[in-house]
């Protein structure tokens, strides 16, 4: 065995345990689908909250569910049927369909705990004077519409503690309608549900398993003749729904344009065995890239799952030069020799522009950048060490003679383009300018991989249910829960103050369903000993119209809760009011975020300026969610911008480095930089506006366009070569533009703006290095060789 055979067998046997390695890395590496991945690595306090939102918060968990397209009662019927079967299901934490299961637990809690509970338990509330005060309102509710409600009530709460917490707990915001004491819709045709799973929203096999446990559980409800329909949105359904379509869209686009490319490739070897080697540098890039992102970040984003796709149309590019420009009597590893310092520069630009990604702060970017680089490398580490082993001997390529011919023919035509090209790219450069910051997209719901219909079902959906305006949140904490509440409780002064000079409508507190215990206890201490509160009620009496003896269930429960246990969120077990109290409560580190959502905010501007000059709010933060999110996303596209703009400026630097001549500098760049503005403009001309993915294709753009560049500048030993170079790059493209075009058809918008930037790119950029490139003269034969 000669000396290169044996390097040839070592380099497959490591390249071998490199499969190995990495398929056993990628089988133990998850995938998400929430936005959290393109949230910052080291976020703000702020950016922090959203983040724990997202990945553990019980806003996660939460999931909207609708039954419709049958008759009103049997939708009811159905929405009972179905929460019953939910209803102590392990995966399940909880249900609410306005059934009394839930609200009969409430009232329970409320009406026991009224006194530890209610704001208005202060000592004057029960001297003779408080006293005598609150039953003179007494007489004025009984006479109301209310009278009955109070009525039953009164000889227990005379102080009427309960009509106050059920007004600002179970009736401060507009629920949904109720028909049959069932959630419905406004218009009644759907019956509504909430559903809290009990795994957090990072979870998604668990949520998994909860959405088919959902399924299952109606399947059985509605029976085999039942025409209705189930609905779910939320974070988790999402999540999975996503995950489950970008895996799909992979999984088709693999699969098209692996046909594609074969069928391609087949036509022009006619070759099964090479065919198939020249899909091994791109399968074997995107499993490296795969598992080299599951090893730097824990798990893989179903978006740079789907940028693997595409992969498979620039690193089949390197098989392709090597093959094709293969000539009988010429083995393979002297065609390395000629190609190999260009085709290494061309990757080497990829290489430099993505790594600029590696340092963004935000690790969705960052795992973009690693997975691209990884793959890139890899495959043509296999093209140049691997192939040449696997390749028939003797093996070559004829001279395509057709194909030659007419690309030929119009490579020597397309420098009369020159003045078209030109007149487009300022064209294209008036019409982005003129279009300003309008050609971007301005709010972080543009890197949601969730559809517009899905969007649409769940703003539906929230506004059936009443979901109050979360746009405005005051946030404050504390390094308990004690402490967090007691934070909470201490807004409660200027908030109240708000609403009563309408600034706001209103606002939630986590304080509201369970105070701190500091406030039990001096609610505690402001109920009078019994025989102190009975003669204070008997002298409170005097000259109104009520028994004497009337209301000794008062005096009963305002001992018992002078001397109950203090609460805590276990005492919420059983109730609706747990998943209020722990979506407004939340871990945060090693800490505790207290969240008081405000509604009806009626001027930011004022509301922030009154919050900013009072005191008891020092400490607390107003946040204006919508803002916040948006501000987030536009520092993440500036950063984008910034890092592709440097990318770009490395990777001219890096060709000016390497081919050491300012024209030859000016005729690799110019088409480049023609191609991404020209697709730049068109992909806003289609209505489209450019988000961060879109600037990582256009990276992408900018790789695969500089091979061309270069190899139509790169001077060939002879005529015949410089046609197999033409056919090569030709080759190359089509299968790089069927690679992405497939990616056009998916219907995750980030995936499709990623592969129609890309192929629009690609081609243009091939189209623009013949146009603008050299017609290099033809050296002598022999020169080169060797």
């Amino acid at each position: 065995m000669t000396a290169a055979a044996r390097r040839g067998g070592w380099n497959i046997a490591l390249w071998l345990a490199g499969l190995v390695v990495c398929g056993l890395l990628v089988a133990r590496t998850s995938v998400t689908a929430d936005l959290s991945a393109f949230l910052p690595r080291s976020p703000s306090a702020t950016q922090q909250l959203l983040v724990d939102q997202l990945q553990d918060g019980v806003v996660s968990r939460l999931i909207l569910v609708a039954v419709e397209g049958d008759a009103p009662d049997r939708l009811t019927g159905l929405s009972r049927a179905l929460a019953a079967r939910l209803r102590g299901n392990p995966l399940v934490a909880a249900v609410e369909n306005g059934e009394r299961t839930g609200r009969s637990a409430d009232g329970a809690y409320l009406w026991t705990n009224r006194y530890l509970l209610s704001p208005g338990v202060t000592p004057d509330r029960f001297t003779v004077e408080g006293l005598h005060a609150a039953l003179q309102n007494d007489l004025r509710l009984l006479q109301s519409p209310a009278g009955m409600a109070l009525k039953q009530a009164l000889p227990a709460d005379p102080t009427a503690e309960i009509l106050r917490l059920t007004d600002r707990m179970l009736g401060n915001t507009a629920g949904p309608a109720s028909r049959d004491g069932v959630w419905v819709s406004a218009d009644g045709a759907r019956a509504l549900l909430l559903v809290q799973t009990a795994a957090p929203g990072f979870d998604m096999d668990a949520q998994q398993k909860t959405l088919d446990f959902i399924r299952g559980a109606f399947d059985e409800a509605r029976g085999p003749a039942g025409s209705a329909r189930l609905v779910m949105t939320g974070p988790a359904v999402f999540s999975v729904q996503t995950r489950d379509r970008i895996e799909a869209d992979a999984t088709r686009s693999s699969i098209v344009a692996t046909v594609l490319v074969a069928a391609i490739l087949l036509l022009v070897y006619r070759s099964l065995r090479v065919l198939a080697l020249s899909l091994l540098p791109a399968a074997t890039g995107t499993l490296a890239g795969i598992a080299a992102v599951g090893l730097g970040f824990g798990t893989v984003h179903g978006i740079t799952l789907g940028f693997g796709v595409t992969l498979l149309g620039e690193s089949v590019d390197y098989a392709i030069y090597l093959f094709t420009q293969t000539q009988p009597g010429s083995p393979a590893h002297r065609t390395l020799r000629r190609i190999w310092p260009t085709v290494l520069l061309g990757m080497a630009t990829s290489v430099v522009g993505f790594g600029t990604m590696l340092f963004s702060s935000f690790s969705g970017l960052a795992q973009l950048g690693l997975f691209s680089i990884t793959g890139l490398v890899v495959a043509l580490a296999v093209t140049r060490w691997v192939l040449p082993s696997l390749l028939p001997d003797g093996y070559a390529t004829e001279r395509p003679a057709r194909l030659a011919s007419v690309l030929t023919a119009l490579t020597r035509g397309a420098p009369a383009l020159r003045l078209p090209l030109a007149a487009a790219t300022l064209l294209s450069l008036a019409w982005l300018a003129y279009q300003g910051s309008a050609i971007w997209s301005t709010e972080l719901s543009s890197l949601s991989p969730v559809t517009e219909a899905d969007q649409r079902l769940d703003e539906a959906l929230r506004r059936d249910l009443g979901a109050p305006d979360a746009g405005h949140l005051l946030v404050t904490g504390g390094a308990t829960v004690e402490e967090a509440l007691a934070a909470a409780e201490r807004l409660a002064v200027p908030l109240e103050a708000l609403t009563r000079d309408h600034l706001i409508a209103g606002y939630e507190s986590p304080a509201h369903t369970l105070p701190s215990q500091a406030a039990q206890r001096a609610r505690q201490a402001a109920l009078p000993p019994p025989d102190r509160l009975r003669a204070s009620l008997t002298e409170a009496l005097q000259g109104l119209p009520f028994r004497p003896d009337a209301f000794a269930p008062f005096l009963t429960d305002a001992e018992k809760a002078r001397t109950m246990p203090l609460l805590t969120p276990a005492s919420l077990d059983g109730t609706s009011l747990k998943l209020k109290f722990e979506s407004l409560l939340v871990r945060s580190g090693t800490g505790w975020t207290a969240m008081l959502p405000l509604r009806g905010v009626t001027d930011p501007q004022a509301l922030a300026a009154r919050l900013s000059g009072d005191p008891a709010a020092q400490g607390a933060t107003l946040l204006n969610l919508k803002e916040e999110s948006d501000s987030l996303y536009r520092t993440y596209r500036q950063e984008a911008l910034t890092l592709a703009l440097l990318g770009g400026v490395a990777i001219t630097l890096l060709l000016a480095l390497a081919l050491r001549s300012v024209r030859s500098l000016i005729a690799a760049v110019l088409p480049l930089a023609a191609a991404v503005v020209i697709t730049m403009a068109l992909v806003t001309a289609l209505g489209q506006t450019l988000t961060i993915f879109h600037l990582v294709g256009l990276l992408l753009v900018v790789g695969v366009g500089s091979n061309y560049s270069l190899l139509f500048e790169r001077p060939e030993p002879s005529p015949a070569l410089r046609e197999r170079t033409v056919a090569s790059v030709a080759i190359a493209n089509l299968c790089t533009v069927i690679g992405f075009g497939t990616l056009a058809f998916s219907s995750i918008p980030v995936l499709h703006g990623i592969g129609i930037t890309v192929a629009v790119g690609a081609f243009l950029c091939l189209a623009f290095a013949a146009v603008l490139g050299r017609q290099q003269p033809a050296e002598p034969e022999g020169a080169g060789h060797g």
